[in-house]
């Protein structure tokens, strides 16, 4: 569908905005997808630990309220913070070259 005003096209789904170059950038588009994925790791591991926020909260030294806000993609982990709760989830984080990580993926 193109709105015939702007001659744009009209974005009707989550994939159509992120795969749309005029709107998202390569670089954000990784970036969002690593916040997304990274966070989804952090909820799995905290439930395979059997932690609920609160008790990650109290062994992370993070208030739950962030824990909370971090895991509704309501806020931007800061690499401290990552680093204080994925610890005692037996996590931490890496950088990968962009090929290698490609490599990987397939």
């Amino acid at each position: 569908m193109v709105n015939s005003m702007l001659n744009e096209k009209v974005i009707d789904t989550y994939s159509d905005y992120i795969n749309d170059e005029k709107r998202v950038s390569p670089a954000e588009r990784e970036r969002i997808n690593f916040e997304i994925s990274l966070i989804g790791k952090m909820i799995e591991a905290r439930e395979e630990k059997g932690f609920s926020q609160r008790e990650l909260a109290e062994i992370s030294g993070v208030k739950q309220p962030a824990i909370a806000r971090l895991e509704s993609l309501k806020a931007t982990p800061q690499i401290d913070t990552l680093f204080k709760v994925l610890y005692p989830l037996g996590y931490t984080i890496e950088i990968v070259p962009i090929e290698q990580k490609r490599i990987s993926v397939e």
